[in-house]
């Protein structure tokens, strides 16, 4: 945990250096605070304490999970204003002022429900918070203070539904991320539903807006429909399919005709097959889809033959990242727009088999349970398994969160030319080639961990060849000699990825996303 805090504290500051502005010494004092929280908060998880059931055999992760998304905001404001967009600098200032309410509120829950109280960790709570607190006052207009404070009401009951309905899912930290995440994007949506322009903003967006959003309210109707109902029967599998028609056809679909101003149906088949190269890459994403199922069926043909206790090894589970690898990269230089779409298409159909698996709906569900048990790992305790929507989410957001308009050309300058490459080098590079080499060669271990020296090692290097590849494959990327930057921000990353008890396929591509961006 301390060298984990110690590599949070070095990108926190090596952020604050690049940007050097109110909120980056806002993010050390949130830091400096977090860190002896964190404690508070591992205590009470031990000690059976915590208020919700949080996944175990693991820290809380308070403090590299407090910093992501007000270091994002702060990265965000900078680029944008270097670019001359003001509308995303202020974006960028109520991302970074959410995050760290959000943070801060968790923080002083942690405080509390400590008994004793903690005199120390208050002070230190309350200094952070006033400093933070007399930030906001003085950057933020009346309209963004009154958006913060929506988005942290909602992220208060969206936690006290989620964490209830879903125990032992996730870590305090992780529940931060997710949370505030779908917080963030909820309050997004309902704020451009009721001042729709027409002609203005990206329909892309408000698709992933809407998916987002559409997906979570449909499995929230059925959590709570199904308490009063057996879901593994005929009738209910029956009613689960025509409500979900219903409700896609009759409240997400017009929601998203109000924001595109026309038929998403219609604009999401030209959309798809708007050029020839999309048919290509969409025939390419087809044959890997089906090259994922090849490998679930025949594992669990391998465990019926061997042994019913047969688990999927860590080399198998690695085979679908470097499927995901070979998936994101031709979009990622060929079409990023079809990217975004298709990962936002895929993220619904995953969170919507896992609702089929979950609820065992009838005439899938009994079988999609049987098939992914096979590559359960310690980290899927909870009745919901995370870990493939954890890949596709950390592979996807670098894509996602993109500042498309400010980078007047497409890309950004320097290091930031890389910043949607940050899920292939930290999850589909980094991570696969440490586990792999790790596992299988990899003697000498890093204190306290499982983790070994020479897995980092090979891990920094492939991603060296990577970014050497994408600089001869896609003529977009210029880095203006910023090769030190790269080689630190990976070089902690994937120290990152060592000592982290977190959900790693989610927290490092957004820790490398950020020091790229800065």
């Amino acid at each position: 945990v301390l060298v984990e805090s110690l590599l949070v504290f070095t990108i926190v500051l090596s952020v604050h250096a690049a940007v050097w502005d109110r909120f980056s010494w806002c993010a050390v004092a949130l830091a400096v605070q977090a860190f002896y929280v964190q404690f508070k908060w591992d205590r009470l998880l031990q000690l059976g304490g915590a208020v919700f059931q949080f996944r175990g055999a693991a820290n809380s992760g308070l403090l590299p999970a407090s910093m992501v998304i007000p270091l994002l905001g702060v990265v965000l404001k900078e680029r944008c204003r270097a670019a001359g967009i003001v509308y995303f600098e202020r974006f960028g200032v109520v991302v970074a002022s959410t995050g760290m309410l959000l943070a801060l509120f968790l923080s002083i829950l942690a405080v509390g429900i400590t008994k004793p109280v903690p005199t120390n960790t208050c002070i230190l709570t309350g200094i952070a918070g006033s400093i933070i607190i007399y930030t906001m006052k003085h950057s933020l207009t009346v309209s963004e203070v009154i958006e913060v404070l929506e988005v942290l009401l909602i992220f208060v009951y969206l936690s006290m539904i989620l964490l209830y309905l879903l125990p032992r899912c996730f870590t305090p930290g992780e529940a931060l991320l997710v949370l505030g995440g779908i917080s963030f994007v909820l309050n997004q949506l309902i704020k451009r539903s009721l001042n729709v322009i027409e002609g203005r903003g990206d329909p892309i967006d408000f698709f992933l807006l809407v998916a987002v959003v559409g997906v979570v309210l449909l499995g929230l109707f059925f959590t709570v429909f199904f308490i009063f109902l057996d879901s593994g029967t005929w009738i209910s599998s029956m009613f689960f399919h025509m409500m979900t028609a219903v409700l896609g056809l009759g409240v997400i679909m017009p929601w998203l005709y109000r924001l595109i101003q026309r038929n998403p149906l219609f604009w999401l088949l030209q959309f798809l097959f708007q050029t020839q190269t999309r048919l290509y890459l969409l025939v390419y994403w087809t044959f890997l889809a089906a090259s994922a199922c090849g490998v679930v069926f025949y594992q669990n043909a391998k465990r019926s033959s061997e042994s019913k206790k047969h688990q999927a090894s860590t080399i198998t589970r690695k085979y679908f990242h470097f499927i995901v690898v070979a998936t994101y990269v031709p979009g990622l230089i060929y079409d990023r727009q079809l990217l975004y779409v298709a990962a936002v298409l895929c993220l619904a159909v995953f969170i919507f088999l896992e609702y089929i698996r979950y609820f065992r709906i009838k005439p899938f569900g009994q079988t999609l349970r049987r098939l992914l048990s096979l590559f359960l790992d310690e980290r899927d305790s909870g009745p919901l398994i995370l870990t493939h929507i954890y890949l596709l989410l950390g592979m996807s957001l670098p894509v996602w969160l993109f500042p498309r308009s400010c980078a007047p050309k497409g890309t950004l300058p320097g290091a930031g030319a890389l910043v949607p490459y940050s899920g292939v080098l930290a999850v589909g590079v980094g991570d696969t080639i440490a586990s792999g080499f790790g596992s299988t060669m990899g003697e000498i271990k890093w204190p306290g961990t499982k983790k070994t020296f020479e897995g980092t090692m090979t891990a920094i290097f492939a991603q060296i060849i990577a970014v050497a590849l994408i600089l001869i494959f896609d003529s977009s990327v210029n880095l203006n000699s910023s090769y030190a930057w790269i080689l630190a921000s990976v070089s902690l990353v994937s120290l990152l990825e060592a000592y982290t008890t977190q959900i790693d396929n989610l927290l490092l591509p957004l820790y490398l996303q950020i020091m790229l961006m800065a």
